[in-house]
């Protein structure tokens, strides 16, 4: 989280302009991705990677089981993660501006649930591989780009643990 917050500060503080400016969701993903590889790199994260719209899991399309007969196939906006060198999955992050309708902020954040959901309760869904991602860490930030604030929603082990809005 300390890493993240890192990123976050920065990320804010200089793309400010940007972000009050409404530019589009994807640019402000690949912005927050240079101040979050750059934290990754400052805590000597060598092994993994910040990846936007990441959507493979060991080759195959990832997938995310809510029951055992209803998936879905997912792309996350932002990913620190291993790129499969490893059995673990740092954090998985959802980025809306606050304008967008309800409905898609939560399925972002049904997304970030089922990501985060520990690896146990995950294979009690599906044997498959591809359905489990036991994510650390899931955080949904929204943007509000007419007040100058941001909302950051923390996810772990499939639920939501706090939540926090801040002015920019």
């Amino acid at each position: 989280m300390k890493l993240f917050e890192e990123a976050l500060h920065e990320f804010l503080g200089r793309e400010r302009n940007n972000i009050i400016a409404n530019i589009s969701e994807r640019n402000l993903c690949g912005r927050l991705m240079l101040y979050l590889d750059a934290a990754r790199l400052r805590y000597e994260l060598t092994d993994y990677y910040t990846d936007t719209e990441y959507n493979r899991n060991l080759g195959d399309i990832k997938r995310i089981r809510h029951s055992p007969t209803e998936f879905n196939i997912i792309t996350c906006n932002l990913i620190l993660h291993s790129r499969g060198q490893r059995d673990d999955n740092l954090i998985a992050i959802e980025m809306k501006k606050k304008i967008h309708p309800t409905a898609s902020k939560n399925a972002d954040r049904m997304r970030l649930v089922a990501l985060t959901r520990p690896r146990d309760a995950a294979r009690r869904l599906s044997r498959r591989q591809d359905h489990v991602y036991g994510y650390h860490l899931g955080l949904f930030l929204e943007l509000n780009t007419e007040d100058a604030e941001y909302l950051l929603e923390v996810y772990q082990e499939g639920e939501k643990v706090s939540e926090h809005r801040s002015p920019f």
